[in-house]
């Protein structure tokens, strides 16, 4: 019997609450948890009713999604699991689900070479790894990068709603060092991620100035009754073509980068370039060295890329990058001359 997108929140929902046996819950505790979760996630402002929770705990208690959970009710009124290692998330796929799921990840391989799904490749790699272990009881084969416990990730599927339906946003947002958040009227365009970090990209009502709001600075968010207004210079298919990372405003124009790579960093940066505009300008010979060109708006990004190559790679120009870069790297080399002093 499938269980619909909303229904299996709540199952997750009543899972976390009753794995926390460090209070005690009451069925009106579990139907306001639910609420608050499907607000947070799905924007469901409707609350939840005891009924609806009552019948969701039946079904966790029940086989018919394989879950048969342990749920107990004690002193008459506090629910719990009767085992304390207990969770529907630790549960292994049944037969069937594996057969379901093998079928849809063979049908979705088949659209991974089309240009309109090549992002599903790796959500397809993620079902195959799942796949494997459930199958053999084996560990994962392969391991992707990922940070589950990042504030602000509930905030992606609503966030996702309101860019697709147009809806302007009231946004509170707390800056680093703000003792008070910000409050914005704001434009949502679109969700980026980088490293492991999601950024909101939209446009303010006040200056129609471009902001990215990292998601785990944003307090809250919510509708508001403003027509929503689309900024003629954005586009969101190629505004990130000319940048590395999430620093860029409007009107922002690419720069010609060039860089020396030495020998131990050259062969590493041709076949993971540092932007799809690289290109190889010539080779030396005599030492193995290489030198390098990129198109790309100038950011903090750029030069926090650049500085991890350390010696291994230099900026030649334009000047303003190389003398920012030096400056830098002094500043770096100061603190470790200090350091050794103070600990001599």
């Amino acid at each position: 019997m499938p269980a619909n997108k909303n229904a299996l929140i709540r199952y997750k929902t009543i899972d976390k609450c009753l794995r926390n046996r460090f209070r005690r819950w009451t069925l009106e505790d579990l139907v306001e948890a639910c609420s608050e979760a499907l607000y947070d996630m799905e924007g469901i402002r409707k609350g939840i009713s005891v009924r609806t929770v009552q019948g969701d705990i039946q079904m966790m208690r029940s086989d018919k999604l394989g879950y048969n959970a342990p749920i107990e009710v004690y002193d008459h009124k506090y629910y719990r699991y009767a085992e304390d290692d207990f969770s529907i998330s630790d549960m292994p796929m049944s037969k069937n689900d594996c057969e379901v799921l093998q079928e849809a990840v063979d049908m979705l391989r088949q659209l991974e070479y089309f240009e309109q799904f090549s992002e599903m490749t790796e959500v397809v790699r993620r079902l195959q790894d799942k796949l494997a272990i459930s199958k053999k009881n084996s560990k994962p084969l392969i391991h992707f990068d990922s940070m589950p416990d990042l504030k602000g990730l509930k905030l992606l599927n609503p966030l996702y709603n309101h860019i697709v339906h147009k809806q302007t946003l009231r946004i509170l947002y707390q800056p680093f060092g703000a003792s008070e958040p910000k409050e914005f009227i704001f434009y949502p365009y679109l969700l980026k991620e980088f490293r492991n970090r999601w950024f909101l990209f939209g446009v303010s009502a006040v200056n129609l100035r471009l902001y990215n709001l990292p998601l785990d600075r944003i307090v809250s968010i919510g509708a508001f009754d403003l027509p929503f207004y689309e900024h003629p210079s954005f586009d969101a298919e190629h505004f990130f073509d000319d940048v590395i990372g999430v620093s860029k405003n409007l009107g922002d124009k690419p720069r010609r980068v060039k860089f020396w790579a030495s020998a131990e960093q050259c062969n590493y940066i041709k076949t993971k370039p540092i932007h799809t505009s690289q290109k190889l300008l010539r080779e030396n010979p005599e030492d193995g060295s290489c030198e390098f060109a990129i198109e790309v708006v100038i950011n903090f990004e750029m030069y926090s890329v650049f500085m991890s190559y350390g010696p291994g790679v230099k900026i030649m120009s334009p000047r303003s990058a190389a003398n920012y870069m030096s400056k830098k790297l002094q500043e770096a080399a100061e603190q470790y001359v200090d350091s050794h002093d103070s600990c001599s």
